[in-house]
């Protein structure tokens, strides 16, 4: 049975298919949009714009590449080992990337696309004659889409832009400056507060994978968590955590069971990005992203190996021994004809490809062994307990992977945790482990003032907290759109 996966090529040809070929203004549609008044009339018609809502979490500056080239290469996570495998890449992994970088701008231009496929959703289904509790779940599925963006790019750029309308005319972006932190957050947080009230737990048949109730749920938790809301993150994470005596989420038996194309949109994945290879542009590439440039087919049958997310040596290390988890995430060597090479490399996203970059895997953005570490981490913020319950959250993580408890009075020095900075170490060195590879680490290290003790020996400074806006958003619009310090071109 169809998925809302195998949907996106449609949704995508339909929102094309409303547009007009105008220049586009800082990059908020792919193609300026009509009004559309004449096209979104009827509930298929909202369905499609929304299926390509989601289509949108496919481009290249959202989960196809950027987000794990800006959550773990930027971090201590992963590297590139060969400069082949990108300049602009080996820039952004080195601290050197600069206002012109492709990242930047394919960034900034893929959330910005996606935010306007929402604002079409949010306005356009208002006039629709259709059933209101669907109407209010489209409505609630495309916010919490929004939000996700807005997300996403205030944590990477800092004040951006807040577009909440439809582009309908290039000129109207030039009244767009970017607005402050708070104002941005205030916009995701209204977002999702809606999405949760109007979204379901469940999905079957062809809606499974659209954001539901959960999600909204999770992620307005992970926003409270970043901006230090320590009760009210604990408090929705907690409401995240009730659910699984409502059998809705669970932390799966084994590490393995919730990674490959056989285990996907699992009762642990909250969120994932849906793709599917052989589909026309629908499938995803990180199996050979992720392959050692060099490998031949040892890593990846079908396809080039791009060497583009390697893990670190310090990355191998930190997992303790017998960790369960490693072998499920990387491995340090392959076999090449009758020669064993030795290289890391990130096996958590293997697959067979229908051709090069044309996978089968899904990106999960959300799960809940997430949940678990940030609920743990706000109880810790809020107090500091001895054995209390953040190390029983902590703990159930560590369970999984065949690790011992960590108690505030252990016997053996590496598993005490005496004190509350202890335990803040202790949350960072699990989430490090547990999710390895999902685009997280960077946010992470930024989020707890960590990034410059962690990452400072690899070039990293305060300005490098976010990215540079793009030059050419600079260029187009040089009165709204100001470069964030220490930035050139």
């Amino acid at each position: 049975m169809k998925n809302i996966k195998t949907l996106f090529a449609m949704g995508l040809i339909v929102l094309v298919s409303a547009t007009s070929c105008k220049k586009s203004f800082l990059d908020l549609a792919p193609i300026a949009q009509q009004n559309g008044n004449n096209f979104y009339k009827t509930a298929e018609d909202m369905k499609n714009a929304l299926t390509a809502a989601y289509g949108g979490l496919q481009y290249g500056g959202l989960y196809y590449s950027s987000m794990h080239i800006i959550g773990d290469l930027r971090s201590d996570n992963t590297e590139i080992t060969n400069v082949n495998a990108g300049a602009d890449q080996d820039a952004v992994d080195k601290f050197q990337n600069l206002a012109t970088n492709s990242i930047s701008s394919n960034t900034w231009a893929g959330h910005y696309q996606a935010i306007q496929s929402t604002n079409i959703v949010i306005e356009k289904i208002k006039s629709v004659t259709m059933d209101e509790s669907l109407k209010a779940r489209y409505t609630g599925e495309a916010k919490f889409l929004r939000a996700l963006m807005y997300f996403n790019l205030v944590r990477i750029f800092g004040d951006v832009p807040l577009v909440t309308a439809v582009i309908t005319n290039p000129e109207e972006g030039y009244k767009y400056k970017r607005e402050a932190v708070n104002l941005v957050y205030d916009q995701i947080i209204n977002d999702l507060k809606d999405a949760e009230q109007s979204l379901i737990y469940e999905y079957t048949g062809a809606d499974i994978g659209r954001a539901t109730k959960g999600a909204a749920m999770t992620l307005l938790g992970k926003v409270y968590l970043t901006q230090k809301r320590w009760d009210l993150a604990s408090q929705k994470l907690k409401e995240v955590i009730d659910q699984v005596s409502l059998n809705k989420y669970q932390l799966l038996p084994t590490y393995a069971g919730v990674f490959g194309i056989a285990n996907e949109n699992n009762r642990e994945s909250i969120f994932e990005v849906q793709f599917k290879k052989g589909s026309g542009g629908e499938g995803s590439p990180f199996t050979n992203q992720f392959a050692p440039i060099g490998s031949g087919t040892a890593v990846v049958s079908i396809g080039n190996p791009l060497g583009q997310n390697i893990p670190t040596a310090d990355m191998n290390n930190a997992y303790e021994a017998n960790d369960a988890r490693k072998t499920v995430s990387m491995r340090n060597s392959y076999v090449l004809g009758a020669n064993t090479v030795m290289h890391n490399y990130i096996v958590k996203y293997s697959g067979v490809p229908a051709a090069s970059l044309d996978s089968d895997n899904n990106w999960i953005v959300l799960r809940y062994a997430d949940v678990l570490l940030m609920y743990a981490e706000a109880l810790n913020e809020i107090g500091y307990v001895a054995e209390g319950p953040a190390f029983g959250y902590l703990n159930q993580i560590r369970g999984r992977a065949g690790l011992g408890i960590k108690t505030s009075n252990n016997p053996v020095v590496a598993l005490r945790v005496p004190d509350q900075e202890a335990f803040r170490l202790a949350i960072e060195q699990e989430r490090r482990v547990e999710l390895a590879f999902e685009g997280h680490r960077w946010f992470d290290l930024v989020r707890t003032g960590r990034a410059i003790t962690l990452l400072g020996s690899l070039g990293m400074q305060t300005h490098h907290n976010v990215f540079p806006i793009p030059q050419s958003q600079i260029d187009i619009n040089p009165g709204m759109i100001i470069q964030n310090p220490l930035y050139t071109n």
